[in-house]
């Protein structure tokens, strides 16, 4: 995973007011944190921030410029506004070039599987080791022709070199299941309201004849 490079400024106002002016100004406020050291508060471009978000994925990596200094930071996690969906905030982990970090990287599903099938993401992350600079934007699974009844285990996932899986092998990720028809579901209810001793009352059983004319 490459850096993208964004030019910062050391942030000195704080509160919601100061927030909202740095918003209105397009920029994004965001903290640096740094193992053994006080955070850094920064406020950063909106746009480049946004663009390299969106490049980098879950687990964008920066460079961020302070001052004259290069700082590699991971993105740690990030707050968008949910109706106007601009960012508000983002929290960096500061990471060096070789250091492995811990990171939850998305699965990604690709093929196609058999007919009359549905494919089921049981786990849409798992946990992995990497190298700051060799974070997988995500991991592709496979399903084309699988078959109803195929399983995909944390264990089968093909992981990029250098990575090394946390989640537990045995953590089902990918589920490919037989598709259930409508008529099945409606059998299978009935069947249950029968052995529950359910009884449909007239009035459903009138609109559901309604319905066949």
């Amino acid at each position: 995973m490459s850096s993208e490079k964004i030019v910062a400024e050391v942030r000195t106002e704080f509160g919601k007011g100061a927030a909202r002016r740095i918003r209105r100004a397009d920029k994004v406020p965001a903290v640096v944190y740094t193992h053994g050291e006080e955070p850094k508060h920064l406020t950063l471009p909106g746009h480049d921030t946004m663009m390299a978000l969106k490049h980098g994925g879950a687990n964008a990596l920066v460079e961020l410029e302070v001052e004259g200094e290069l700082q590699l930071a991971l993105t740690k996690q990030v707050q968008v506004d949910p109706i106007k969906r601009f960012l508000e905030h983002v929290d960096f982990i500061a990471v060096k070039r070789g250091e492995k970090v811990t990171v939850d990287v998305p699965i990604h599903i690709a093929g196609e599987a058999a007919k009359e099938t549905l494919v089921v993401t049981e786990t849409a992350a798992v946990s992995v080791e990497a190298e700051a600079t060799h974070i997988p934007e995500w991991i592709e699974v496979s399903v084309e022709g699988a078959e109803a009844g195929t399983l995909i285990y944390a264990s089968d996932l093909q992981l990029p070199a250098g990575s090394e899986l946390l989640t537990d092998p045995e953590t089902l990720v990918v589920n490919v299941a037989a598709q259930v028809s409508e008529e099945a579901l409606e059998a299978e209810l009935e069947s249950t309201e029968d052995e529950l001793g359910i009884e449909k009352d007239e009035s459903e059983d009138a609109e559901a004849a309604e319905g066949d004319e």
